[in-house]
């Protein structure tokens, strides 16, 4: 008995030396393949002729088919254009093409020009990360959350006081009051389902904050710090750029950010002149083709008519493609363009380093001071290398600046809600499919 136990033990050693050896060569050939595929990335790669046609090819074929109206695109690498285009209508039923120049709506990617604005002002030492917005804004001094149970819903003291840094990380609990528990509660106060999608306030005839304000009084969904949680955060941020430098936004972006960076071309209202630039909005009909959308909160809007009192941060401003690749390129730069500096590297470092470990995704991404980051290769399903950030808008258009290749990157389209397939992400795999090893191509300056 006893030699049988040593045989038996001698072949259960066998057998779980030889399963070691091939975990551990499968986790070497993993590694060397992710170090291969790192290196591939970490190399400087240049756009080829030949393949940026199937990105023309590509987006024609998304209009012909009836998937988008039309979008614009714009790519620079090194702060040069080396890629743009326009394709399919700016507004198909007025015959208008779409074009380079053409104005969109971007939604979310207000919430960028936002951050680098409250990072201006902490760089000045007139706000600081860590303190309570409350301090600004004081209906955030008692702020409740909702409890949420299989029996009932009941509010309970948010265990602590959102700071700023929660604003930016969007970790303050703060949705946009469309959840089923709390969305009556914020219908009744002109916010959640009576602001479109919730983030819609171009009609809204007050400041922004007066509207920020009455927010404070509503219950969270989540407590501060403890989740990710996309919503007002970032227009509460505007309010307190507001306060803060005694300025409306609007004002504060033209003088501080719009003017210094050569961006004519972006509002959060249209003036009168321009109003024949701006890209329509497409929606599915119930036989799901596109169709021209409705005016209101879900379609067309209030951008030119409105009653442009409501300068609204997290998702309000109007946009081209060249004037947006403009600020990215400054971002790209540390803070500075054209001799013109807004923030120092360091803080562009940090706005564009993950803030909140997993709570964004577990799946590559992480989430900075007003953008998402890319934490491996992969991360979401997308080529973006490590250390690439961006965000997008609800009109489905999407940018992304990637410094290891020197990127800047935009597609700008006007359909809302999103259409399948996702086109912005399709458009992600073309740039990065166009770039490969070899000298960099004559091109011209943004």
């Amino acid at each position: 008995m006893c030699g049988q136990s040593v045989v038996l033990t001698v072949s259960r050693a066998a057998a779980l030396s030889r399963d070691w050896g091939s975990r551990i060569s499968r986790l070497l050939f993993a590694a060397a393949f992710l170090a291969a595929a790192t290196a591939l990335h970490a190399q400087q790669l240049t756009f080829s002729a030949d393949r940026v046609g199937r990105i023309d090819r590509a987006m024609q074929s998304y209009v012909d088919s009836g998937f988008i109206a039309g979008a614009a695109t714009l790519v620079m690498q090194h702060g040069r254009v080396v890629y743009q285009g326009a394709y399919g209508w700016a507004d198909r039923e007025r015959g208008r093409k779409m074009s380079g120049d053409a104005i969109f709506r971007i939604a979310s990617q207000s919430k960028a020009v936002t951050a680098v604005a409250v990072m201006m002002l902490v760089e000045e030492g007139r706000i600081a990360l860590g303190e309570p917005v409350s301090r600004y804004m004081p209906t955030f001094a008692r702020t409740a959350v909702v409890a949420r149970s299989d029996s009932a819903r009941s509010l309970v003291p948010a265990k602590r006081l959102i700071s700023i840094r929660d604003l930016l990380t969007h970790t303050a609990g703060i949705s946009y009051g469309t959840d089923p528990q709390v969305a009556a509660l914020y219908e009744a106060k002109g916010l959640g389902p009576a602001a479109g999608f919730g983030w819609y306030l171009a009609d809204k005839a007050e400041p922004i904050c007066v509207t920020m304000d009455r927010l404070g009084s509503l219950p969270f969904v989540a407590q501060p710090g403890e989740a990710f949680v996309y919503g007002y955060s970032t227009d509460i941020l505007g309010c307190v750029v507001e306060r803060v430098s005694g300025m409306p936004l609007d004002q504060f972006f033209r003088q501080r950010v719009f003017d210094p960076l050569g961006m004519p071309d972006t509002y959060f209202y249209l003036p009168e002149d321009k109003r024949s630039r701006l890209a329509a909005v497409y929606a599915p009909d119930e036989s799901g083709k596109l169709s021209r959308a409705v005016l209101g909160s879900r379609g067309q809007g209030h951008y030119v008519e409105g009653p442009r009192a409501s300068f609204a941060g997290g998702a309000g401003l109007l946009s081209t493609t060249h004037d947006y690749a403009r600020f990215l390129q400054m971002l790209l730069n540390g803070g500075e363009l054209d001799g013109v500096r807004l923030l120092s590297p360091t803080t562009v470092g940090l706005m564009t380093a993950n803030q909140v470990g997993t709570l964004y995704s577990p799946d590559g991404y992480g989430f900075g001071l007003g953008f998402r980051t890319t934490e491996r290769l992969g991360g979401g399903g997308l080529p973006f290398s490590i250390g690439s950030y961006g965000w997008g808008g609800a009109y489905q258009s999407t940018y992304w600046v990637d410094p290891a290749q020197g990127l800047v990157a935009l597609f700008m389209s006007q359909h809302l809600p999103n259409v399948q397939p996702n086109v912005a992400n399709r458009f992600v795999w073309l740039v990065y499919q166009a770039m490969v090893p070899g000298p960099a191509p004559t091109t011209n300056p943004a």
